[in-house]
């Protein structure tokens, strides 16, 4: 069964799931891009607000995920933009209002709001990453790469059985790990001890990834894989008219946007 028809089926209210792997990719980056040109603190905070309306109505939130989006994301855009601030040039900036001053050094408001301004353009660029991110499988986007960008399915596939080892390792990682526990090996506490057990699970772990990179390699050669320029797909990750209606709207809604509040004047 299709993990990504499971997904779908499981959450019909959450729509982000059900699209087309690259219309989630596509839609965001003319927003992504734009984000890339502007100053002012307007455009980025309400790039921000579309996408947060738009993760929280099409994707399932956990408690984690509300952390990230309510916490985590303005804890960074302020630590980054008050970072910022600390380096702007006061020449540039010192007709506008003094906020702090520390002998010879001062805080200038103007600064503040250049520093601000690039924090939420990197909040917006990284919310409008989670789109894709929050509502899609690695598989699921190299079978929409293969179908729909005719990528060369000897790369996409190869690509997918690479991106497979990732859970395996962790797998085998967590069984090294035990069997060097119960023997005692590498005991004991602090850096050194902490380096002698990664050194010792990097050899049988390398040896593991060998031997299962070889019975993929051997599997599909006898499948022969790679021996006709075509093949048949089992999962379809097809490009509906919604994949279409969302990524339209959703370039809309980012030019409405940057029409609107972007400083024409003042660029």
């Amino acid at each position: 069964m299709d993990p990504y028809a499971e997904r779908v089926r499981a959450s019909p209210l959450r729509f982000l799931y059900g699209l087309n792997p690259l219309a989630k990719l596509l839609a965001p980056l003319p927003a992504m891009v734009l984000l890339a040109f502007v100053r002012d603190l307007a455009t980025p905070a309400a790039f921000l607000a579309l996408t947060y309306a738009v993760l929280l109505v099409g994707v399932s939130i956990t408690p984690r995920l509300l952390v990230v989006l309510l916490a985590l994301v303005p804890a960074a855009a302020v630590s980054i933009g008050f970072g910022f601030s600390l380096w702007i040039d006061p020449s540039g900036v010192d007709q506008s209002l003094v906020v702090w001053r520390v002998g010879s050094w001062t805080l200038y408001g103007g600064a503040l709001l250049v520093g601000f301004a690039t924090g939420l353009r990197i909040a917006a660029i990284i919310a409008l990453a989670l789109i894709a991110g929050l509502s899609t499988t690695g598989p699921d986007l190299v079978r929409a790469a293969v179908q729909q960008l005719r990528v060369p399915y000897r790369i996409g596939y190869t690509a997918l059985a690479a991106f497979r080892f990732v859970p395996r390792f962790g797998h085998e990682l967590e069984v090294i790990r035990h069997a060097h526990r119960v023997r005692g090996a590498h005991g004991g506490r602090g850096t050194l001890a902490a380096a002698a057990r990664w050194s010792g699970y990097l050899v049988p772990l390398l040896a593991g990834a060998i031997r299962h990179a070889e019975r993929v390699a051997l599997a599909m050669d006898a499948r022969a894989f790679g021996a006709h320029p075509d093949r048949t797909e089992r999962h379809l990750v097809p490009w509906r008219i919604r994949d279409g209606v969302f990524t339209a709207a959703f370039v809309a809604a980012s030019g409405a946007i940057f029409w609107v509040l972007f400083p024409w004047g003042a660029a």
